[in-house]
Parts: structure tokens; C-alpha cells; sequence
């Protein structure tokens, strides 16, 4: 546990939060925003002067982990962090003693909806998402397609406001799935035009990103491509129409999910076609073969990110992951039922399952990516078959060590990488000196232990420390419902 040496509080009615400016985009993040009491209820510190010390730092450049060092914080801002004997503790200061904890960076997830899928329904997590982020040390989420794109960026400007607690988001407006059926919630893209029009208006209507995804043509997505760089915003993909290298070829950014989806390995696949076998095909890929390597060379050199969203694809494989009781608790009886109704019949007859020699595989993709001087990032990719905000970021922690990343290559992942992605690596996503103190407290050490990276004790964002046990309790057994 965190022994805590607390000083006098400083605001009496509120948190006045600092933020600073993203220049290019129109996030309100050059206002001072006043915390409202449904927000501060979730609040552990805030005072303006903060000292983290005796603490081990993961600092989110990929080096090692340190010990003994002292982090200060200063309105919201890292104002220092170094060996103890080379950091001064201002008098005043709140101080907090993390002996024999771990201090991250907040973790910046790349394919976090704000949606949970379950049963045939998709409900709106506007209330449960943000709080669980949060508490799981997620500071920063770009969400990788809405299906209520409304109510996903109300939550944004909630959060932006100080009404909602919750990490800061990059909406990515609706899914861009080329042809769509009766019932879809997805805007129908038959042409280039098409394309060009539903990027403009969610561009007008504040997505930072768009997500393509289905039969998405490579015309119509080298147009909506092309309106969103216009524009100011930029693309993502989880593709099969459209191979990765054609995608990079075509200007994306961003590709979701890794070996799974390329269809540039699938033998049969014809252009803008989604061949049948792919997510299956790919069993069979060669990892030091040439195909794979010709698709990092043509990712590097566009300057093509992908994600790793390991954690949701572990969840089909039958019988590798026990069932995370966390989880179990934070559900909803009726999106429990389902999950574990959907658990039982992929265990006696799977219809959709990842063989585990193919997880193995999208393991051995990402290294070789980032060997090859590849960008990963990670999300956590909520859905209806366990995988829920926070821990499911927390898992992909576990499974990056086990991938044969280091804890320091695994956390930079996690964090730094996913600012860069972000375009906002200058302004937070490692430990260091001027920027922005989200940062993630945990009472174990993730560099011996993989899974102490769930033991979070505190989290601050924009440096007001939120309780994750108050905001956990706050949503226990209400996902699937809010």
C-alpha cells in the first residue's frame, strides 16, 4: 500500500485544471476547466505541488526500470523527475511515498470503444468506459470506431468539461464500411464522393480520426484517405478488402490488429474482395518469409502505425485465458449470461476461434514489426466475449511480455508510441520533465512481475489523482447496461 504524507488541501470548491493546447485540432484543451463535485468525488489528490518519492519509474522511453527516484509535479505538469539525491522536494508539497511501488506513464490506448457489444446489441459505455479507463491507468483513448458516434463525443466534451471523469479522447466518428446492410449504423460509401462527403461532415462535427473497416473499396478509401488529410484528421483500418500494403500505398495512417486481418497473405484474395479465409489463412504465413517482410518495408516507409490489440484475440482462443473475475464483477447480469453462454459453446464447438498456433504468430508479427523499426502501439478493443476497458490494456501489458518484448519496450508501447501515433508525444506518454503528469501509480513492479501491472493504487491525469477503487465500485455490475 501507498503511505501517503498528506498536506493541506488547496482548493476549497474545486480542481481548476490546466490543460495545454494540441495545436491543429479543435479540442478544447486551451480552457481552464473547474471539476464538478461528480468528478471530484473520484479525486484522491489535487493539490497543485505533488512529489512522487522512493519510487521505481518505468519512464515509457523503452529504458529499464530505475529506482529510487523522485517525480514532481507542478499544476499539472511534470516539473522534475530524477534520483532522489538530485531532486528537490519543494516545502509545502503533497508528498506521496511509493516505496516498493512502480510509477508509468497513463496508458494511451489505440482500439478503445466506447461501445460493448454483446448478445446482438451494442450498448453505449458513456458511463462505465470512461470511469474504468481511467481507473486501469488508460489517460488517453482514441476510440477505432463508434457505433453512437453522437454519444461518444458528448462524453468527449463531458470529460473535456470537467462533468465526466475519464480519460481525454480522440473520437473516431462512425465506421467507414463501404457497402452497408438494412439496420447498419455505418453510412453507406458507394462512391468517391460518397466517401469525400461523410469525412467532411464528421471532420465539421469534431472526429479527429476515421476508422475504415468491411468491403471498403481501395477508391473509396483513397478518397476518404485523402478529404481526412485535408482536413486535419487521419485514418485508421481494420481491413480485408484492402491488403495493409495496398492501404499504406493509398496514404493510412494506421492499421488495426496486426497478422490477423492482412489479407496480403491470403492466396486467393482478388481486388477490393474480402476473401472468406481471411483471419484464418494467415495460420500459415511464414513470419521470416518475404511476403512478410516486403509488407514492414512497405508500413515503415509510408509511415504506417499498427496496433497490437493482443488481449481481445486471446479471448478466442479456446481454453488459453481463464476468465478475469474482474470482469465478472464490473458486468451487467444479463451481459454476464451472454458472456458466459458464448464461452461454453466456443469451448464445445468453436465457430469463430483463433487456433493458438496463429496467436503465437500475431505474437512473433509484432516483434519482428518492431525489430524492423515498425511503430506499435496497443488498444484494448472491448467486446462482448470478456475484453473490457482497462483491464483489457492491462492484460496487453502481460501479453507483450510474453510476446518477448522487455517491460520497458512493452510499456513504451503502451504509452509513448501511442502519443506518436496520436501526433502528441511532445505533449505526454513517458516521464519526463515538461509534460503533462498522467501518470500511472501501481503498489508491485511490473519489470519482475507481469501481472502487478493491474495492482493500480493511483492515477493521475493531467496531475489530479483519481481513486481507481472509488471509480471501479462506481460501475460494478452496470456495463452492458450504461
Amino acid at each position: 500500500m501507498l503511505a501517503m504524507i498528506h498536506r493541506p488541501g488547496w482548493f476549497a470548491a474545486g480542481v481548476v485544471l490546466a490543460l495545454m493546447v494540441v495545436p491543429g485540432t479543435t479540442r478544447a484543451q486551451n480552457a481552464t476547466t473547474t471539476l464538478s463535485p461528480q468528478v471530484l468525488q473520484y479525486v484522491s489528490v489535487r493539490e497543485p505541488v505533488v512529489a512522487l518519492v522512493n519510487a521505481r519509474v518505468i519512464d515509457g522511453t523503452g529504458a529499464a526500470a530505475v529506482e529510487g527516484h523522485t517525480i514532481l509535479i507542478r499544476d499539472g505538469i511534470i516539473a522534475a523527475v530524477g534520483p532522489a539525491a538530485n531532486t528537490a522536494v519543494p516545502t509545502g508539497a503533497h508528498i506521496i511515498d511509493v516505496a516498493g511501488g512502480t510509477v508509468i506513464p497513463g496508458i494511451v490506448g489505440l482500439h478503445n470503444h466506447t461501445y460493448y457489444a454483446f448478445g446482438g446489441r451494442s450498448v453505449q459505455m458513456s458511463y462505465t468506459g470512461p470511469r474504468l479507463y481511467l481507473a486501469g491507468g488508460v489517460t488517453t483513448i482514441r476510440t477505432a470506431g463508434a457505433q453512437h458516434p453522437y454519444a461518444e463525443l458528448n462524453m468527449k466534451r463531458g470529460i473535456e468539461a470537467g462533468i465526466v471523469p475519464g480519460p481525454r479522447v480522440h473520437a473516431s466518428g462512425p465506421y467507414m464500411n463501404g457497402d452497408v446492410g438494412p439496420g447498419s449504423t455505418s453510412p453507406p460509401l458507394a462512391s468517391e464522393a460518397d466517401a469525400r462527403r461523410v469525412v467532411a461532415y464528421w471532420a465539421e462535427e469534431g472526429a479527429t480520426w476515421l476508422k475504415a473497416s468491411g468491403s471498403i473499396t481501395r477508391a473509396v478509401l483513397g478518397a476518404a484517405i485523402d478529404e481526412a488529410h485535408r482536413r486535419g484528421i487521419r485514418f485508421t483500418g481494420h481491413l480485408c478488402s484492402v491488403t495493409f500494403r495496398e492501404a499504406a500505398a493509398l496514404g493510412i495512417d494506421n492499421l488495426e490488429h496486426g497478422l490477423i486481418t492482412n489479407s496480403d497473405y491470403v492466396a486467393s484474395k482478388k481486388p477490393d474482395v474480402c476473401p472468406p479465409e481471411n483471419m484464418r489463412a494467415q495460420v500459415d504465413v511464414d513470419i521470416a518469409g518475404e511476403e512478410v517482410k516486403a509488407t514492414f518495408r512497405d508500413l515503415i516507409a509510408h509511415g504506417v502505425a499498427v496496433t497490437s490489440t493482443l488481449s481481445v484475440y486471446e479471448l478466442f482462443v479456446p481454453q488459453r485465458a481463464p476468465l478475469d473475475g474482474r470482469v465478472l464483477d464490473a458486468l451487467a447480469p444479463e451481459a454476464r449470461d451472454a458472456l458466459e453462454q458464448d464461452r461454453r459453446a466456443l469451448a464445445a464447438s468453436p465457430q469463430f476461434s483463433v487456433p493458438p498456433v496463429l496467436f503465437r504468430k500475431m505474437m512473433e508479427w509484432e516483434r519482428a514489426f518492431v525489430a524492423a523499426g515498425g511503430l506499435l502501439a496497443a488498444g484494448v478493443d472491448p467486446w462482448g466475449n470478456g475484453s473490457l476497458p482497462g483491464y483489457g490494456d492491462q492484460r496487453n501489458y502481460e501479453l507483450l511480455i510474453e510476446a518477448g518484448f522487455t517491460p520497458g519496450e512493452a510499456i513504451r508501447i503502451m504509452t509513448l508510441n501511442g502519443a506518436k501515433v496520436l501526433g502528441e508525444d511532445t505533449l505526454y506518454g513517458s516521464i519526463e520533465a515538461g509534460k503533462q503528469a498522467d501518470l500511472v501509480v501501481l503498489s508491485g513492479n511490473p519489470a519482475r512481475t507481469a501481472t502487478d501491472i493491474r495492482t493500480v493504487r493511483l492515477v493521475f491525469r493531467a496531475g489530479i489523482g483519481y481513486d481507481p477503487v472509488k471509480l471501479i465500485a462506481s460501475v460494478r455490475g452496470q456495463v452492458g447496461i450504461r
